[in-house]
């Protein structure tokens, strides 16, 4: 079965990397995966190696012109495709399975929408049927990305031989936090609180290490704080830094998903949107994740998340971690028992086919 997956570069790395982690993954379980994508130049170092099975393709005016469709055609996030290939997915004798790949959220309309067709009346689909796609975290949506060896990796992971690869210990009594994010105003409050006990801020390369850089200065130190910065890391680096952390700041969509499987406490910077739709959609997030939380914790988090997205006035105290990872560790439990999300689009496609 081959599949053409589209995907577009927006702003930030978010798009190619679900879309990356997607096409190696469908790769793994023996699928043919075009991926199309019109900037491919971050998988130069998210993903250097690339990966058997996986065709990328740089996705301009002209690269689809003649190129069949495969079984599998995936819009991911309304990126819109080509209308020429579009027009021979239309003529081909058998009209592959047109899914378009959502955004992830846990808002109430995900498990409405999840799965629902979209007719093509007019243009150069007409005809075909499109069907919305809704990554999600309850078992009414399509699941969230897992690669099927996840679990072992992590168990056999080793943190100290891998911050040692990269020139790193662990002081005596330091906790360890990862940091993603995007540029925020409340970052400075954040290395006040962390700087209160012994901590190694590990600042990933970009908005996040520029702006330590700048509020700490040479010394990259405050208090009992000292940060470093991370260079550019793989995909399964991002994930062994955040296996390797006690306390992980994450934005986007990708980052946060690996945070709930390294089942570590986490905080959310969620894709600020101009119309503020992000404070409903972090609210409905929260709502899941903390439903069972022992009240004091579920308070602590929502208000920690709240002023670190820029949502309410209010310093940043983190909640104690003991209890927060135990959380994290049900919660990721509970995730592990729904079915992941390339397996469900693999199912629907069959279905559909």
């Amino acid at each position: 079965m081959l599949w053409d997956l589209f995907c577009r570069v927006v702003d930030n790395f978010g798009d190619i990397g679900v879309c990356w982690r997607a096409a190696a993954d469908l790769a793994s379980r023996g699928k043919r995966v075009r991926l199309w994508v019109d900037d491919p130049g971050a998988l130069a170092w998210m993903a250097p190696q690339g990966r058997p099975g996986v065709e990328v393709i740089t996705w301009d005016a002209s690269a689809t012109d003649g190129s069949e469709p495969g079984d599998v055609v995936i819009e991911a996030f309304g990126c819109h495709l080509p209308d020429g290939f579009v027009s021979r997915m239309a003529q081909a004798a058998r009209a592959p399975v047109w899914i378009n790949l959502e955004y992830l959220s846990a808002e109430p309309y995900v498990e409405r929408s999840h799965r629902l067709p979209s007719p093509q009346m007019s243009g150069p689909g007409a005809g075909l049927v499109k069907w919305f796609f809704y990554p999600g975290f309850t078992r009414a949506t399509g699941g969230l990305l897992r690669e099927h060896d996840l679990l072992g990796r992590q168990m056999r992971f080793d943190p100290a031989r891998w911050l040692a690869g990269h020139g790193i210990s662990r002081g005596p009594g330091e906790r360890i936090v990862s940091l993603f994010c995007y540029d925020n105003l409340a970052l400075d409050g954040l290395l006040d609180e962390l700087a209160r006990a012994p901590t190694m801020l590990l600042a990933t390369t970009g908005l996040a290490s520029s702006q330590v850089d700048r509020l700490l200065g040479p010394s990259m130190r405050r208090g009992g704080l000292r940060a470093i910065v991370m260079p550019r890391l793989t995909q399964p680096d991002y994930d062994h830094l955040l296996w390797a952390s006690d306390l992980n700041f994450v934005r986007g969509e990708d980052s946060v998903v690996r945070a709930q499987w390294a089942a570590k406490p986490f905080v959310w910077h969620i894709y600020p949107q101009d119309d503020g739709a992000h404070a409903a959609k972090l609210a409905a997030f929260e709502n899941l994740f903390l439903r069972g939380a022992e009240p004091a914790l579920g308070q602590a988090v929502r208000s920690l998340q709240a002023a670190w997205n820029g949502l309410a006035p209010g310093p940043l105290e983190l909640p104690p971690l003991p209890g927060w990872e135990e959380h994290c560790e049900s919660w990721r439990d509970d995730l592990l028992a729904q079915p992941d999300l390339v397996g469900q689009l693999f199912d629907f496609a069959v279905e559909r086919r």
